[in-house]
């Protein structure tokens, strides 16, 4: 599987353009799947439904399916909270996976920036970034993207993981 990310600061328009990309990236007959690393307790489940009350019981794992997709919920139990590539070998083979957010990581990337969020660029001081997609004109050794040139984007994308 072919890996590629898309990091930046909060607000700084990461899900739109993993959206944008998704839908561009099928729209060419690409097969697609997704990462996104959340810093906060988040749940997919519901309080008072069966998969729910089955996870509060202690379940390590709790799998809820039905003829339309299936999901499967792992509790850590304060085991530590797994690898990229540790979440990568549990993914079913597409010919790409898109990554938000893991800034730290060490996989191509491109950073979202967006001027209203008043941060530093994160590239600088990461080789792995190797473009910036923005809604300014950042001065960087790096090809720079409007934000919202999802096409252009895409075409970067897959050169770089040669789609």
């Amino acid at each position: 599987m072919k890996v590629f990310g898309v990091v930046g600061w909060k607000n700084s328009g990461k899900t739109g353009l993993m959206e944008r990309l998704v839908t561009e990236f099928t729209d060419r007959g690409i097969s697609v799947s997704t990462i996104k690393h959340a810093h906060h307790a988040f749940d997919v489940d519901q309080p008072g439904k069966d998969s729910f009350r089955h996870r509060v019981a202690g379940a390590r794992e709790v799998v809820l399916a039905s003829a339309y997709r299936f999901a499967i919920m792992h509790e850590l139990r304060d085991a530590d909270e797994p690898s990229l590539d540790d979440l990568l070998s549990k993914m079913a083979p597409v010919d790409l996976v898109l990554i938000e957010g893991y800034k730290t990581e060490h996989h191509a990337k491109i950073e979202a920036n967006r001027a209203a969020t008043g941060k530093d660029l994160l590239a600088p001081n990461d080789a792995k970034i190797l473009a910036v997609a923005s809604d300014r004109q950042p001065q960087i050794d790096r090809p720079v993207f409007d934000l919202d040139d999802t096409v252009g984007i895409a075409d970067f994308i897959a050169v770089q993981v040669g789609l």
